[in-house]
């Protein structure tokens, strides 16, 4: 099963239900809903589909997230170069 995680320690700051994320190594910034800044302070810690789909599952007991949605939004962490595989 594949495991995730932060591909560095990155700034962030939560503000008003986003997470602002700084990458110094691109600088790039990248926004994140509430949901997705839950998702990326996980991800300091190796994390699996199921892990973090289980995790906001038990923290935003109202809002329905597949792992589908979670594997989509680890894609575009990639894409970002925020998060990676981790070994």
């Amino acid at each position: 099963m594949a495991r995730y995680v932060q591909k560095s320690s990155y700034e962030s700051t939560h503000l008003d239900n986003e997470w602002i994320i700084l990458n110094t190594d691109d600088y790039t910034v990248t926004k994140l809903n509430d949901i997705g800044g839950f998702c990326w302070s996980l991800l300091e810690a190796e994390q699996t589909l199921e892990s973090l789909t289980q995790a906001v599952g038990r923290e935003y007991l109202e809002t329905k997230v597949s792992e589908r949605e979670i594997e989509e939004f680890l894609s575009q962490l990639m894409e970002c170069g925020l998060v990676k595989y981790a070994v």
